[in-house]
């Protein structure tokens, strides 16, 4: 196995790119309630400054597929994820859900706490961790916090930080096609080739297990690979000037395709047959 972007080896991750469908089929959370088979879910709203109905509207959506064992976990500041109260919230736990909001406040609340070590444990053990917007930005080593949508990327217009590392060697953006993000995914990748660019729309997801992320839901995946880049300006060019990128590679996979993270190869929902 190769250094390439892959999700750890353990359990699976449903990656969400926001705006999923909470009232109709709900392909996307169903797919998380058959695989957590009926057991406990933590639902953690901690991405959000307001959470209010955010567990009300996951707790009536995953009801309907029999996952009626769920927890919220919500924390002001962060030294409550430092309590046993909190802690008890994850017995029994086979999966966790992170819903919207700023991906920062995920990982600079639950950092090297002890709750962070639960998430890491249960994804060990099998289970699923699944985000959606800022919860499935949070998900790679290095994740987007904030850069311009709409237009092309501007040198000096984005912001990083360290993520979750669930996801190695890869940066995932959200709402893509809604919000225009194409140019800041090739902004964060002329960063650092190495990384794939992933973007994922509205109502749509990955699925990763082990080193391959299949696709589903309504919308489009787009994985930008930069390892063949052979010129990009992004050291040489003044701030708020265009990016410039020479030989990049870019996938467009949509419901049933999967990409192989580890040879950075995509298959067609065809040949999954």
């Amino acid at each position: 196995m190769t250094d390439k972007a892959r999700g750890s080896r353990g359990g699976t991750l449903v990656i969400i790119g926001g705006g999923e469908d909470k009232e109709g089929d709900c392909l996307i959370l169903g797919e998380v309630a058959r695989l957590v088979e009926g057991g406990r879910l933590v639902v953690a709203t901690i991405a959000s400054h307001q959470p209010e109905g955010y567990f009300d509207a996951y707790q009536k959506a995953f009801e309907r597929f029999g996952v009626t064992d769920l927890a919220e976990l919500y924390v002001q500041d962060r030294s409550e994820l430092l309590s046993e109260e909190k802690l008890r919230l994850f017995d029994g736990a086979v999966g966790v859900f992170f819903t919207g909001g700023d991906q920062l406040r995920i990982s600079s609340q639950i950092g090297d706490t002890p709750i962070e070590q639960r998430v890491r444990e249960i994804y060990r053990n099998g289970g699923v961790i699944a985000g959606t917007s800022a919860g499935a930005s949070v998900m790679s080593d290095t994740m987007l916090v904030k850069g311009s949508s709409r237009e092309s990327h501007r040198i000096g217009d984005l912001h990083m930080a360290p993520g979750l590392g669930l996801v190695r060697n890869a940066v995932i953006d959200q709402h893509f096609a809604e919000r225009g993000r194409m140019g800041r995914l090739l902004g964060a990748v002329a960063h650092n080739p190495r990384v794939l660019g992933i973007g994922i729309d509205e109502d749509t997801a990955v699925v990763v297990e082990d080193e391959r992320m299949r696709v589903i839901g309504s919308g489009a995946v787009y994985v930008v690979d930069g390892a063949g880049v052979s010129h990009s300006n992004i050291t040489e060019a003044e701030p708020e000037r265009a990016l410039t990128m020479f030989d990049v590679r870019l996938h467009v996979l949509s419901a049933g395709d999967d990409f192989d993270l580890d040879t950075r190869r995509p298959r067609t929902a065809q040949s999954n047959r």
